[in-house]
């Protein structure tokens, strides 16, 4: 049967640029050969609804479990190159945090990647272009299955938007979430989210921080 939108799929995959550079992948073989320490467990997440790359997910739409291969090109992909994205920063922000900015070190500034071109006269030379930003890229996809069980959609939903997964419980239509008191409101924003993706009605419980137990 084709897959439709809101399906959550669990897959493996492999991506580089159209000259063979591997710059992500969950495939454990592939990880190893590239010294990486990503996930090597295959990822899940539901159709449509931009969990992963848009080309890739419409793509894929419509399509059966098996094996595929996706050229992209950069604009469907990472986006072009923009000369706005190269920018001077002076070295004593960097001598200020204990950095030494070589040329090809990759840093992070506020939550945005940029990589050091160059550095002289007391200024570094930037660029904060996504690293394969104006290249065609190739998309290796093997959609293993499709997830039906309803406990692994939710897991896969709050790992991708919560970054960590919380104790929950479904009745009937309503999926009631034991959330810590600090995330509690921020995880209520995304009531229309599983309600659009799971047809569950989100109710978030609050519950107080667990205190780590210390030696005394």
């Amino acid at each position: 049967m084709a897959l439709q939108k809101n399906d959550f799929i669990q897959i493996e995959f492999t991506a580089k640029t159209k000259d063979g550079e591997v710059f992500d992948s969950n495939v454990k073989e592939v990880l190893e050969k590239m010294n990486s320490n990503s996930s090597q467990k295959p990822f899940t997440f539901a159709l449509g609804q931009g969990m992963f790359l848009k080309a890739v997910d419409d793509f894929l739409t419509g399509k059966e479990l098996g094996k595929y291969n996706i050229e992209i090109p950069c604009e469907n992909a990472f986006g072009k190159r923009q000369a706005s994205l190269i920018q001077l920063i002076p070295i004593k922000i960097f001598h200020e945090h204990k950095l030494n900015p070589i040329p090809g070190f990759m840093f992070n500034f506020d939550g945005k990647i940029a990589k050091v071109l160059s550095a002289s006269g007391g200024r570094v030379r930037v660029d904060f272009n996504n690293p394969v930003a104006g290249k065609d890229v190739i998309y290796e996809i093997n959609i293993l299955n499709k997830v039906e069980d309803k406990k692994e959609q939710i897991s896969a939903l709050n790992e991708f938007l919560f970054r960590k997964n919380f104790d929950f419980e479904i009745q009937d239509k309503k999926l009631v979430m034991n959330v810590e008191k600090p995330l509690a409101k921020f995880v209520e924003l995304f009531k229309d989210k599983f309600k659009d993706i799971l047809d569950l009605d989100l109710e978030v419980k609050e519950i107080e921080v667990k205190k780590e137990a210390t030696n005394q």
